[in-house]
């Protein structure tokens, strides 16, 4: 169909994915760069919550620690009428059986913190654990 001597082109409607240009393979790397920009921030993002879950399951476990190690000691001064001296006293009291089976510690390994008379006056001793950062009193400390 020429009119006036030109060819005149024939107009159709392309998709996306049926052009072939260059701007479109521009594109490409792009769009890769994106998915891989969003697998990263996920894999990153699940490893956090991961993380933050794990920290929180440890937290739960030396709460369960402390309140059976409080019961321990709560039970030796019934019996006995007096603070143990330590927590090792709980393991083999001597006329007594034993209170726990092994001294307590956190769910960091380490043992747990025990003072008698306590710091505060309403208290009768303290008991707790140094936290995940393992500072002696420090602002993460599991009571």
């Amino acid at each position: 169909m020429a009119i006036f001597g030109r060819r005149r082109r024939e107009r159709t409607i392309f998709l996306p994915w049926e052009r072939r240009s260059l701007a479109r393979t521009l594109r490409l790397p792009r769009r890769r760069a994106t998915a891989w920009l969003l697998v990263v921030s996920a894999i990153a993002i699940g490893w956090w919550i991961r993380a933050r879950d794990r920290e929180a399951r440890l937290v739960r476990v030396t709460h369960a620690t402390v309140a059976h190690a409080r019961a321990a000691v709560d039970a030796f001064r019934a019996d006995h009428g007096r603070c143990p001296r330590d927590l090792d006293e709980l393991v083999a009291p001597g006329d007594h059986p034993p209170y726990l089976s092994a001294p307590p510690t956190d769910a960091w390994a380490r043992p747990l913190r025990f003072a008698c008379p306590a710091r505060l006056p309403d208290r009768a001793y303290d008991l707790s654990s140094d936290g995940p950062d393992g500072e002696p009193y420090g602002l993460d400390l599991v009571e």
